[in-house]
């Protein structure tokens, strides 16, 4: 399969917003006013798709009105790069009307996270197309972290330079309801919880791992072959510690995951009750994972701020006493 990286954005580039999941409706209007003028504040201009605020019983839209603004952002020769809103429950219905030759044929940034990790990983595997794991739409709704968030999202979606990641100094794990609070609850952020220490480089593949797991066994599911993973989880939907270990057990049950090279694990929420040496006994207990690079505490999941990295793009990581280095080769 052949690897399409998009283009980066440039100033005056313009950005489409599609809601796969999630109606625009179910959020309230200084949310969207503060974010369009953050992304404004990056030299971009931020366009909206048609169905942005259809909703129906689950929160969200029908599959054929969301699939037709994803062929339609595609397709518009204005659009540089297509932002999701928020992640939600139901991607996955739009995957069967998706007309992946408009994808391919129209290669462009596309990026979101949560349960966007299915279209996410889905159109790469479908297509060759690089997408990218990182900010949403709404998340430049926020009045803090912000500096953090723009900083990872201009260096991989940009620039076509290769970057260091670096932990966070604070995080939140607000709801989106008070992102727009001056009076938003921090926390400390401790650092990377290395686990199993080594060296890999391959591709980046995952995301949410609820998400994730909705692709096994399917034609959407991207080979793991030469992988470094990047799963997240979130309190939202699999809210018991006991959870998130199945859901890692079957991800190990992959066919081709003895041909994975390092495990990378986002920030786990207050709520999960995770911690560095529950996580630990879990990775222990898995001898699949003994050989390979693992670490956790990583800036991605559904806490804030949040790294925006690529899928199916290059990934370098190195665990091995004082000399940790997670690079991001982003072409």
């Amino acid at each position: 399969m052949e690897i399409i990286f998009p283009k980066k954005f440039n100033e005056g580039d313009v950005v489409r917003v599609i809601t796969p999941a999630t109606s625009a409706k179910c959020f309230d209007d200084e949310l969207i006013r503060l974010a369009t003028k953050n992304i404004e504040g990056l030299g971009l201009t931020v366009s909206f798709s048609e169905h942005l605020y259809e909703v129906d019983m689950f929160n969200s839209s029908t599959a054929k009105s969301r699939v037709s603004d994803l062929h339609e952002a595609f397709l518009d020769k204005r659009v540089k790069g297509i932002l999701t809103f928020i992640g939600g429950f139901n991607s996955n219905q739009m995957l069967r009307l998706i007309d992946w030759n408009i994808i391919k044929n129209n290669p462009k940034i596309f990026c979101g996270y949560s349960d966007i990790t299915v279209l996410a990983n889905a159109i790469y595997s479908k297509t060759g197309l690089v997408t990218y794991s990182g900010l949403h739409f709404s998340s430049f709704g926020q009045k803090k972290l912000q500096e953090y968030n723009v900083d990872y999202f201009k260096k991989c979606l940009f620039s076509d330079e290769s970057f260091n990641v670096g932990a966070s100094q604070q995080w939140s794990d607000d709801r989106p309801q008070k992102w727009q609070s001056e009076d938003r609850a921090l926390e400390n952020n401790d650092g990377w919880w290395v686990i199993n220490e080594g060296y890999a480089k391959g591709k980046s593949i995952g995301g949410n791992i609820a998400s994730l797991r909705l692709l096994y066994g399917t034609e959407y599911m991207p080979s793991l072959k030469d992988s470094i993973l990047f799963v997240e989880d979130d309190h939202y939907t699999t809210n018991d510690i006991a959870e998130f270990d199945r859901n890692l057990q079957s991800l190990i049950h992959q066919q081709d995951f003895s041909a994975a090279r390092a495990l990378i694990i986002g920030r786990f929420q207050i709520g999960s009750k995770m911690t560095q040496k529950i996580l630990t006994e879990i990775i222990k207990s898995k001898r699949e994972l003994d050989d390979i690079p693992v670490v956790a505490n990583v800036d991605f999941g559904h806490t804030d701020p949040l790294i925006t990295f690529p899928i199916g793009g290059g990934v370098e990581i190195m665990l091995e006493g004082d000399n940790k280095k997670l690079e991001i080769i982003n072409h």
